[in-house]
């Protein structure tokens, strides 16, 4: 057990809070900090199912050798002054929810928002201790990602279930398994989509790629192929399209084995030998920008598209700030916090209840 921060009676100590979740980054582009992310990332036994034994060695010896050079320099390609994009967008994402809090139970009532990172720095385990330590006794997960899969979402939820385990005092503790089909969340991609349209005409074929993951995991009862199809109806609903003008492909293959299909790169090869001119891409599955939207996307697949026939490729960025999405946030995070945020402490109450801490021996 870990020890329990410094308690005192009549303290505060019934705050709620919402942590944020996110994929990770690595600290920077040296590959020794690439290798680092990598090694936490591919050794979760939810991302990769292989035996143990059998992957220890093909992780350390094959993959850890080679791939963190290439994608320390493609983690170079997007990299800005501020930093890792995804931890950019996860921060301010982040600081403009507790903005909203605010606006809506006020400053004494809002439950605090942090972000965390599943892997790398900024970890679940660290946001939940330093939540405690400020006298919170209410938490609510909630994963950047909209569809549920056990790769994803159920990662984040064992590093919270994993702190617990280490935990005497432990806090309340809600999770959000997803939000794929909420109405705000569709509305807030289908005004980004008709706001890039406004703005730059539309394509003859609207694309939406969600991160792939093993074909087998659909088989043995992961929801999250299922949610993706319905992410992508509900938003072609939205936008009025017919089925001829959407395609929902998978990116982001890893290994040999055969993924959820279509591929995306693939896919826009053929659609472009196939005469397609103009195409938008969307990536519904990510809320922030990342490095597989940024450099697999927006550079290798557009070069792809680009060299095989296309002539305009446009990829629509994520919902990052956007001030509709920034309210879907409000609006799920408040659907989930019911109950949690309407109890305004009296500290007359509070004072009282010290007095007779003290008074049956309590030392502080």
């Amino acid at each position: 057990m870990r020890a329990e921060p410094p308690f005192s009676h009549g303290s505060r100590n019934n705050r709620s809070a919402v942590i944020w979740c996110n994929l990770g980054t690595p600290s920077s582009t040296s590959t020794s900090d690439v290798r680092r992310y990598l090694k936490e990332f591919l050794s979760d036994q939810r991302v990769v199912e292989i035996p143990r034994i059998i992957w220890w060695f093909i992780l350390n010896l094959i993959i850890l050798t080679f791939r963190p050079k290439k994608s320390a320099a493609k983690y170079a390609s997007i990299w800005t002054a501020e930093g890792s994009p995804l931890l950019v967008w996860t921060k301010k994402q982040a600081a403009l929810l507790q903005t909203k809090m605010i606006e809506q139970y006020g400053e004494e009532n809002a439950p605090l928002v942090v972000f965390a990172m599943r892997y790398g720095d900024n970890s679940i385990d660290q946001a939940l201790t330093d939540l405690q330590k400020k006298g919170v006794d209410k938490v609510l997960i909630l994963p950047a990602y909209p569809q549920y899969s056990a790769t994803t979402s159920a990662s984040v939820f064992d590093a919270a279930y994993h702190w617990l385990l280490q935990s005497r005092n432990s806090p309340s503790l809600r999770t959000v398994k997803h939000y794929h089909d909420h109405p705000a969340y569709i509305q807030a991609l289908a005004q980004k989509i008709k706001t890039h349209w406004q703005q730059n005409g539309q394509a003859e074929k609207l694309v939406m790629s969600f991160h792939g993951v093993p074909e087998r995991t659909l088989s043995l009862g992961d929801p999250y192929h299922c949610e993706c199809y319905k992410t992508a109806r509900l938003l072609r609903e939205a936008l009025g399209l017919t089925t001829d003008q959407v395609l929902v492909t998978f990116q982001s293959r890893l290994g040999r084995a055969k993924w959820l299909e279509p591929y995306t790169e693939p896919s826009l090869i053929e659609l472009a030998k196939k005469g397609l001119k103009k195409v938008d891409i969307v990536c519904p599955g990510f809320t922030s920008d990342c490095l597989e939207t940024l450099e697999e996307i927006a550079m290798e697949v557009k070069h792809a598209f680009l060299s095989n026939g296309g002539e305009q490729f446009h990829y629509i960025s994520c919902l990052n700030d956007d001030a509709t999405w920034i309210d879907a946030m409000t609006q799920i995070a408040s659907e989930q916090l019911l109950g949690w945020t309407n109890e305004i402490i009296n500290p007359n109450l509070l004072l009282e209840s010290r007095k007779r801490a003290l008074e049956m021996g309590a030392k502080d």
